[in-house]
């Protein structure tokens, strides 16, 4: 893990929309500029995320320039995952509840569609093992401007996913795919710095504070 790689999370009395700049200022940004192999990326791709929690479960807000072709579907399905959404530009979070156990953790994308993905997953010395059926309850709401396309994600909270205290420490990751070429649409907040793309490396999370 990158030394001091840390994203804290501030508490808020109710979930914000994507707009509500008052409540989303104060929270620190984290930036999304390097590709998944720790090169820098181009800065037309640079994305910030900012994150914050409520009594419905963990908010996050990603603020993405865009000067290039959106890559998205043309008949978008927003009533049930949509497997492969990796494939296309969208926004994504790997969030390990337990510190400790950071090989369990959960997947959860969203595109500038409203489309979205949400998995478990255990990683094992054999391989990556999903659970393709897991039901969070997520919720994505997205902008797209000119230049620039905005996307939130909440995370209720749930029985596997249970509402932190004041104080506590978890594990992410933060992602953006973005542009048709599979040799640079993989931009991670920490690096995953594998051969081949792959965000898929919890030893590289960073540490969540909730504030």
């Amino acid at each position: 893990m990158d030394e001091q790689a840390t994203v804290v999370a501030r508490y808020v009395s109710s979930a914000p929309a994507i707009s509500d700049s008052e409540i989303w200022d104060p929270s620190a940004p984290v930036s999304i500029q390097h590709i998944w192999s720790g090169e820098p990326a181009p800065t037309e791709r640079h994305a910030s995320v900012r994150l914050c929690w409520s009594p419905e479960g963990l908010h996050a807000r990603f603020v993405c320039e865009q000067h290039e072709p959106l890559v998205i579907a043309r008949a978008p399905l927003t009533d049930k995952k949509t497997l492969g959404l990796w494939d296309r530009d969208v926004c994504e979070i790997f969030l390990a509840p337990d510190a400790d156990e950071p090989s369990k953790y959960y997947e959860f994308e969203a595109a500038p569609t409203g489309e979205w993905v949400d998995l478990a997953i255990t990683m094992t010395p054999t391989g990556r093992r999903t659970e393709w059926d897991y039901s969070s309850g997520m919720k994505t709401t997205s902008s797209v401007m000119s230049d620039q396309v905005v996307v939130g994600i909440t995370i209720p909270w749930s029985q596997r996913i249970q509402e932190p205290r004041a104080g506590d420490m978890w594990r992410v990751n933060l992602f953006r795919c973005v542009g048709p070429d599979p040799s640079d649409r993989y931009l991670a907040w920490i690096p995953t710095r594998t051969e081949e793309p792959n965000f898929h490396v919890p030893e590289a999370f960073g540490s969540l504070l909730f504030a």
